[in-house]
């Protein structure tokens, strides 16, 4: 029999909180350690998903963020079975938090989903707080930072979550008219309509290593046109290498890369 997290915990008197699990090679990690590293594996170089809270601690400065537009929930337009229900026990209110943040000292916007809210899923809620924030970057003429998560529209919303793709590509089109620069960043995974529409519209287009990008899965693509396709080919690293990724950049340099990003756009 094989060690694992709980032999430890018997073996040790160890609390649970102590100790985290590689969900891919398996290591037993110190959870304090493994935080300090970004919540990626030392052994494997594995990220693991993040929420939107810890993607915000993680990048803006320290008690910047403001969140705005946080009490808006979703509805069942479509009396979908048992969608009400999944809303009001979520922990959050939808996919997507957003608010007014500083990186390095530049003032932004930013827009951060949450893979654990129904896959990310894109609805009226994340399509209207991503509107919303960028309205507000150009009133105060921010510029815009959104990170996507997501496996794309929202099946439960119907044809109300597919016109979000519009919705959203119109306001960033403003957003461009504007003067003001839209940094996306893509995370394990992208996918679906949020990949067909505003995280591939970035001035700049950076990914984490290793994040699964693209319209469809593998799988189903390769099932709809028979065709077998390279290893990778919906990877981040094979993103870059055709140019639809400018940069791939790991989690503990990000914040680093935004500030000079924002350097030159807030200073050209």
């Amino acid at each position: 029999m094989g060690t694992t997290v709980k032999n430890i915990f018997d073996k040790k008197g160890l609390p649970a909180c102590i100790w985290t699990k590689c969900r891919k090679c398996d290591s037993i990690l110190l959870q304090k350690d493994f935080e300090g590293n970004f919540m990626v594996c030392p052994q494997c170089g594995y990220y693991a998903r993040l929420n939107a809270r810890e993607r915000v601690e993680f990048i803006v400065d320290r008690g910047s963020f403001e969140e705005i537009n946080a009490g808006i929930k979703s509805v069942n337009f479509l009396d979908f079975p048992e969608y009400s229900d999944k809303i009001e026990k979520s922990e959050i209110n939808d996919a997507v938090i957003t608010g007014e943040a500083k990186v390095s000292g530049y003032s932004v916007v930013i827009a951060v989903m949450d893979f654990g809210f129904m896959g990310g899923s894109m609805g009226s809620v994340v399509g209207e707080k991503i509107v919303r924030a960028i309205e507000r970057a150009m009133k105060k003429k921010y510029h815009v930072i959104i990170i996507s998560a997501s496996g794309g529209a929202r099946m439960q919303e119907g044809i109300i979550s597919l016109m979000q793709m519009a919705k959203t590509s119109a306001a960033l089109a403003k957003l461009a008219n504007k003067g003001l620069a839209f940094i996306s960043i893509l995370t394990d995974p992208t996918t679906g309509g949020v990949a067909a529409s505003y995280a591939m519209l970035g001035d700049i287009n950076i990914s984490e290593p290793k994040a699964l990008i693209g319209f469809a899965g593998p799988r189903v693509v390769e099932q709809t046109i028979r065709q077998q396709f390279p290893e990778g080919f919906q990877s981040s690293e094979f993103l870059e290498k055709h140019g639809m990724i400018d940069i791939v950049v790991e989690r503990k340099n990000m914040k680093d890369v935004l500030a000079k990003i924002l350097k030159f756009f807030y200073d050209k």
